[in-house]
């Protein structure tokens, strides 16, 4: 993630939104070597019934670490504890 400050993210927004929005790529804006936000991509698939979070979470590659993972419980054990 590329690090730049206010001063430049304000006179180089459009390109820099042009970036994330053509590859994805996450700029963080800040003073002082300090990110203080985020600039990423908006989920083409997002869905206003969730929180942003959710949302940039089902994008992201944070979990695919748990499609490697064997399933613990079935559709029927969820249901059973919840239902």
């Amino acid at each position: 993630m590329k690090t730049i400050t206010t001063t430049n993210a304000r006179k180089q927004l459009a390109k820099i939104v042009d970036t994330v929005k053509e590859t994805g790529e996450v700029f963080a804006i800040g003073r002082r070597n300090k990110p203080e936000v985020i600039l990423l991509k908006f989920p083409q698939a997002y869905n206003a019934e969730f929180n942003e979070i959710t949302n940039l979470n089902a994008i992201s590659s944070s979990f695919d670490f748990l499609e490697d993972e064997p399933d613990l419980y079935t559709l029927d054990d969820a249901k059973e504890v919840y239902v």
